[in-house]
């Protein structure tokens, strides 16, 4: 891989040559521009804008504007000899814990690999020094242009560099997220926890650019002459999102859709606890609602009774008073009764079956003796 930049870094007085080499390459789609009429290609042009005439590349420098509109030049010289320590030089400040540094800081991502034979040992003095501490190196560097803050981390069996950004460059969070109240009940979020462990752990070599694929395949068919407006119809009249109407009615559809794509779903697979008691929980809460409406009624009546009782006299009442406490007893008695008859019956219908049985148990062996 080449390099992009040389430069060594600083540990204490350790100093460690490196070269810097790209961690990433991008595989995203591009388009160029081309003239609809003639397929002709568009391209830009470096154009003075005072002589109206394009540029070469080797009359093109570096200019810096002012506050006031002026343009001041400055050479790859100028800029060689800025008075930075780390315009050469990955320049450590401090270890830190990794959850300490937000993923939003992270910029591009680097190798850093040794220059030369002098750079073995301390590469991996510092490398086995971040991996038992459990830390990340943070430092500054100047590269393209610019001076950055930089992440040093093992990554495998080297040491990474991630390029971050300066605290004033992370925009304030303010107005982004909803500025209404939203209630979110526990049971959502028991459902939601159902299908976080349902869709499971990430297959990262599963992951692929679908986007990149389609459009391969879309070239592919264009050049072998296949109409392919139909196709581009049908995904344009493709219906959009709606609006989620029940939260908990989806959530349930979509840890059933996960269980399925995991081949657990189907009619033979048990539905999950929660998701159970979720729904019974949703059933009571509207069956409670629904008896709102007789518990009314029956207030009605009781205020209704208290009235009447209230225009009753003294003596009225006490007769109401003893009936109604000698009904219980009377029930009590009457029940008590019903369940000894009840008794002495299934004690009568018993005895004439076990008579029976005697009897046809002693005609048996008769018959035995017969048929010998």
């Amino acid at each position: 891989m080449r390099s992009i930049w040389k430069g060594s870094i600083s540990f204490g007085l350790v100093s460690i040559p490196i070269k810097v080499v790209s961690a990433t390459e991008s595989h995203s789609v591009s388009f160029h521009q081309v003239h609809t009429a003639d397929g002709g290609r568009i391209r830009y042009r470096k154009v003075c804008e005072l002589e109206e005439r394009e540029v070469p590349r080797e009359e093109i420098g570096k200019g810096f504007e002012t506050g006031d509109g002026t343009t001041v030049q400055l050479t790859d010289t100028d800029l060689a000899a800025l008075p930075l320590p780390t315009a050469k030089t990955v320049e450590i400040l401090g270890f830190v814990p990794s959850e300490d540094v937000d993923p939003i800081q992270l910029d591009r991502s680097y190798y850093l690999a040794g220059d030369g034979r002098s750079a073995t040992k301390p590469y991996a003095l510092l490398r086995e020094a971040l991996k038992r501490s459990g830390k990340v190196a943070v430092g500054k560097l100047a590269m393209r242009g610019r001076e950055s803050l930089g992440l040093l981390r093992v990554y495998e069996n080297v040491i990474a560099l991630h390029t971050m950004l300066w605290p004033e460059e992370i925009r304030s969070v303010s107005g982004v997220a909803p500025e209404e109240d939203v209630t979110i009940r526990d049971a959502e979020l028991d459902l939601a926890d159902t299908l976080m462990e349902t869709l499971g752990e990430l297959d990262w070599s599963e992951l692929h650019d679908e986007y990149r694929e389609a459009v391969e395949q879309l070239v592919t068919a264009k050049m072998e002459g296949v109409d392919t407006s139909a196709a581009g119809k049908e995904a344009a009249a493709a219906p959009g999102k709606g609006q989620v109407v029940d939260l908990m009615a989806v959530l349930e559809s979509s840890v059933q859709a996960a269980r399925q794509s995991r081949g657990e779903g189907g009619e033979a697979a048990a539905p999950d606890a929660t998701v159970h008691e979720l729904s019974k929980q949703r059933g009571t809460k509207k069956s409670a609602g629904t008896k709102k409406a007789p518990a009314k009624s029956a207030a009605k009546k009781t205020s209704g009774a208290k009235k009447t009782a209230a225009k009753k006299t003294p003596a009225t009442a006490k007769k109401a008073a003893s009936k109604t406490a000698a009904r219980p007893a009377a029930k009590k008695t009457a029940a008590a009764k019903k369940t000894t008859a009840a008794a002495k019956k299934a004690a009568g219908t018993k005895k004439p079956a076990a008579k029976s049985t005697a009897k046809t148990a002693a005609k048996k062996p008769a018959r035995a003796r017969k048929s010998a």
